[in-house]
């Protein structure tokens, strides 16, 4: 009896412990996510460093059995909400789900299914956009409302919706976007680049989408993961692929890595929030101060905007896995960088470097917004910099292409020579490893419109589009350019991203129909599609190189050849009609006479000299 006791005793004493362990976990260690949540077989990257957040987990102690998968690393920080364990992939192993067990103190409490998944066919070798393509930038919050019941979402904590505030989210979505791919594709887009579509609960101006609150989902009020996948499918049945727009510099404050920091070092300037100087320059000047180096990489665009580290190994390599799981799970055709050159170089040259190293073939594009071309120049591929700074971009934003565009235009009535400052932009691409890979475009989220910086002048606005339609480099258009939308107030973000015509049932207008548009708006839109359908067939738009002359009485005049065809682009900025002598021509003419206009059709003989008709763009493929 006294045995029986004893032992009863001791099963007490070990259902009591098993009990406070157990109930030790279930109050405190809770496993609330892992990052990435799957991964795949036959990556270059093969050894994903999971990052794994929940209350208290630090001592747990995971461990996976399955063929061709290990844990390599397991590591802690000071942070105990984090644990961070790094897998090895090997190429053998089989698609599956990988259960991790989490264990303490020896004890089972916890199995977590991370998925590894099988490639699809070629996707290591995927195309990316290149001077074959034209992109549409949308901006979604702003483009169409295809899904009304996503408008306010609860447990957010921007929970309104108003089309009259300019910084207020007006409801676009994913959904509204898929429902006009036919019109896109009409227009002649190969191409499109959406604004961030990930988590931004912020709880204002958070529309924008450029302080993420979580880089692996979808805002639910833009709709979800899958459906963003339905939208690459749906898009490439139609011949158009999808831009990433990923932000490498900063994130929003309310991401629960910035408000529970794994590292004190997790972000710059985690105290004072300096706020960066946007010396752009400090990257390239020989005699810059370190300080104002460290305050332009370092320094937070404002207080809702932490400024991510870099230099921190963890952060650089949750960054490079956040952008190949989106490019792998989405099916992207290419990344689009916010605000390039504000991270740490080093890790620009390593992020680069991995994502094309998975994707040797597919286009990465920075933003540096900067009319300099040197500083520009400085971040592509092959470039020889005095630094001997490598980086691996192959493509940058041309904004002085942009401002020159505009200024060339505006004093067509007053300088003779306006055409000089689109020219000499061009001649600076000497100072490009490789010139032809550059986005083009008249106007973007951050810029004023196209058509309200010249003035609302058609006349202007064909010149334009005619010149980003045949000019070296791949096309970028704002939603709403082929129907002039404009801004009245200047430097008015709200308004630069103003909602299409259309895009919301009861609008007054609307663009995908045509009901009520002006005749100018019908004109304008007619013309770009017309101009970029031809443009989409064209080989000598996908290959061909470019020769350009000095402009001569407000004309400037160019020629894109290739092996099979060569198209002349004479843009006359007169108020007058001119005549224009071919000879000078005459050695890229060679042996041909005739120059049929791409959009009238109208037939020019070019033995002499022929007449241009005021303030017009002439393409003529050459016979």
């Amino acid at each position: 009896m006294k045995q029986k006791i004893k032992n009863s005793k001791i099963m007490i004493k070990k259902l009591v412990s098993m009990l406070l362990i157990f109930m030790s976990i279930n109050t405190f260690a809770q496993i609330e996510r892992i990052e990435p949540s799957s991964w795949w077989v036959g990556m270059k990257c093969n050894e994903p460093m999971l990052l794994i957040y929940g209350n208290d987990i630090s001592s747990l102690q995971p461990a996976i059995q399955y063929p061709g998968v290990k844990i390599i690393k397991i590591e802690t920080v000071e942070n105990k909400n984090y644990l961070f364990v790094t897998l090895h992939i090997d190429d053998n192993a089989k698609a599956g789900i990988v259960k991790i067990n989490f264990s303490i103190n020896n004890k089972l409490v916890y199995t977590r299914d991370f998925p590894i998944e099988n490639r699809v066919k070629n996707s290591a070798n995927r195309q990316g956009f290149s001077q074959k393509d034209a992109i549409c930038l949308i901006f979604p919050d702003r483009f169409a409302n295809g899904d009304t019941t996503n408008d306010i979402v609860a447990g957010m904590t921007e929970t309104t919706i108003d089309r009259n505030g300019e910084n207020s989210r007006h409801g676009g979505d994913i959904q509204g976007i898929i429902n006009h791919l036919d019109y896109l594709q009409s227009l002649g887009y190969t191409q499109i680049w959406n604004t961030p579509l990930t988590e931004n609960d912020e709880p204002t101006y958070s529309y924008h989408g450029y302080a993420a609150t979580d880089f692996y989902k979808i805002d639910p009020r833009f709709g979800s993961n899958e459906l963003y996948k339905k939208l690459v499918s749906e898009a490439k049945k139609r011949g158009i692929g999808l831009i990433w727009d990923m932000v490498l510099n900063h994130c929003g404050t309310n991401y629960y890595f910035i408000k529970d920091m794994p590292e004190k070092n997790w972000v710059n300037f985690p105290d004072t929030k300096i706020r960066t100087n946007h010396l752009k320059t400090t990257n390239v000047d020989i005699h810059a101060a370190n300080i104002d180096r460290e305050v332009y990489e370092g320094g937070w665009f404002d207080n809702q905007m932490a400024d991510i580290n870099q230099r921190n190994e963890k952060v650089a390599k949750y960054l490079i896995e956040n952008t190949i799981w989106w490019v792998e799970y989405a099916g992207l055709s290419g990344v689009r960088v916010d605000t390039y050159s504000y991270s740490d170089k080093n890790f620009l040259a390593l992020w680069t470097k991995t994502v094309l190293n998975e994707y040797p073939n597919m286009n990465i594009v920075g933003e540096e917004n900067t009319s300099d071309i040197g500083l520009t120049s400085y971040w592509q591929i092959d470039k020889m910099n005095n630094d001997h700074y490598k980086c691996y971009l192959p493509s940058l934003m041309d904004v002085s292409l942009a401002h020159s565009v505009v200024k060339s235009l505006n004093e067509s009535s007053t300088n003779p020579n306006s055409w000089y400052e689109v020219y000499n932009s061009v001649a600076q691409d000497y100072q490009f490893p490789h010139p032809y890979n550059q986005m083009i475009f008249p106007d973007n989220h951050d810029m004023d419109r196209f058509y309200s910086r010249i003035g609302n002048n058609l006349a202007l606005w064909k010149i334009g589009m005619a010149l980003y339609m045949t000019m070296r480099g791949y096309p970028q258009f704002f939603y709403g350019t082929e129907v002039l939308m404009t801004n009245e107030k200047a430097g008015n973000d709200g308004q630069r991203r103003s909602d299409f015509y259309g895009g919301w049932t009861n609008d007054a207008k609307n663009a995908f129909t045509g009901q009520r548009l002006t005749q100018d708006e019908l004109e304008a839109q007619r013309y770009f599609s017309k101009l970029l359908n031809w443009r989409k067939n064209a080989p000598v738009m996908a290959d061909g190189e470019m020769i350009h002359y000095a402009p001569q009485n407000n004309i400037y005049v160019y020629f894109r050849y290739n092996n099979n065809q060569k198209i002349m682009v004479i843009l006359n900025n007169n108020q007058t009609d001119q005549v224009l002598n071919t000879e000078r021509f005459v050695k890229d003419l060679k042996n041909k006479s005739v120059g049929i206009d791409v959009v009238s059709g109208e037939k020019y003989i070019l033995t002499s000299s022929i007449t241009i008709p005021k303030q017009t763009p002439l393409i003529l493929e050459l016979k």
